[in-house]
């Protein structure tokens, strides 16, 4: 099952076969990881069109991978362990998830007739294959495709906004939250930028996940913002996706919430400590987004706040903010 010559064996198979044939795209992480995969997923629907395209991924973010429009289903997937029944036997396997050994073993576990992948000294049938190297994530997928003979194109992140019922247009969003402690900015500092923002009459809301409540309040009650203005645990993925898009400004860690500001156009400040910006931060491309990044790298899954990271200050946070207004203005005369 060598990587070698699947994409047109792939088409060829698929026009025969129509609606039967099937393809597998793993990326069981998370929100973030996602959303950086959106190019190489709409990239896969466009190479497959009479292919049933399957996301092996957490169903929680199955309403953002059908916002995308690039896939037909998601089947809930746990990271690493083995794919459902309803995923085995596909025509065409893409291993977003990761380099191997473990992932690409977890699709080969489940017989698909070929395998997207990069290569991997321990896995034969990944012989041929793109080599990994270090670059940014986005850029990362976009690459397998284009070396497997798919054309993919990384700027395509973009996504429409949901519809929602919830009316937080034009606010300054702050989520102080992250899945670990390295990266995640004192809640005192990002409280002293929501004051600033509610000083300078912007309307200021707090977001973060249900186990993100207490800190949001915390930021929330430092700020001198009312209980209302914490949406943490108040809102489904959805709905936080909607927050972000009506928002004018974010600033959150390296995060999530920041790749849906990428996603939606929604200028940003995102704070960077463990891991740099070159690998997971927002196209440069695009300067209404502004990546802040002392230079350093450590653990990005250390129990305390990252050092890099607490050499960000809140003035260079709120100088970041005042540099937002020209490059958001010009960014939507642009998009208008």
């Amino acid at each position: 099952m060598p990587v070698a010559g699947v994409v047109l064996a792939a088409l060829g198979r698929g026009a025969e076969r129509g609606a039967s044939a099937r393809l597998v795209a793993l990326r069981a992480l998370g929100l973030g990881d996602l959303l950086t995969a959106l190019p190489a997923l709409r990239a896969l629907r466009e190479a497959f069109p009479a292919h049933r395209l399957i996301l092996a991924a957490p169903r929680a973010l199955a309403p953002l991978a059908h916002l995308s429009g690039a896939v037909d289903e998601v089947i809930d997937t746990v990271p690493l362990a083995p794919l459902p029944a309803a995923l085995h036997g596909a025509d065409v396997a893409a291993n977003l998830h990761g380099r191997g050994p473990e992932s690409h073993g977890v699709l080969l576990a489940a017989h698909p007739r070929r395998m997207l992948a990069f290569a991997h000294p321990e896995v034969p049938e990944s012989r041929g294959g793109p080599k990994w190297r270090a670059e940014h994530e986005v850029a990362r997928w976009c690459r397998l495709l284009e070396e497997s003979g798919i054309p993919a194109d990384p700027r395509r992140l973009d996504l429409p906004a949901p519809v929602s019922s919830l009316s937080v247009g034009g606010v300054t969003l702050v989520h102080p939250g992250a899945a670990s402690a390295a990266r995640r900015w004192p809640a005192e500092r990002f409280a002293a930028v929501a004051r600033a923002e509610r000083y300078a009459g912007r309307e200021v809301l707090v977001t973060g996940s249900a186990g993100e409540t207490e800190l949001a309040h915390q930021v929330a009650r430092a700020a001198g913002l009312p209980s209302g203005a914490v949406f943490a645990g108040r809102t489904d993925l959805l709905e936080l996706a909607a927050v972000v898009a009506a928002a004018a400004r974010v600033v959150c860690g390296d995060t999530g919430v920041a790749h849906l500001a990428t996603a939606f156009g929604t200028p940003s400040v995102v704070l960077f400590g463990p891991t740099s910006p070159h690998g997971w931060g927002p196209p440069a491309e695009r300067p209404w987004h502004q990546a802040l990044w002392t230079g350093r790298t450590g653990d990005p899954h250390a129990a305390w706040t990252d050092p890099g990271l607490l050499e960000i200050s809140v003035a260079d946070v709120l100088e970041a903010l005042r540099g937002l207004s020209g490059d958001a203005a010009e960014r939507f005369a642009r998009a208008s």
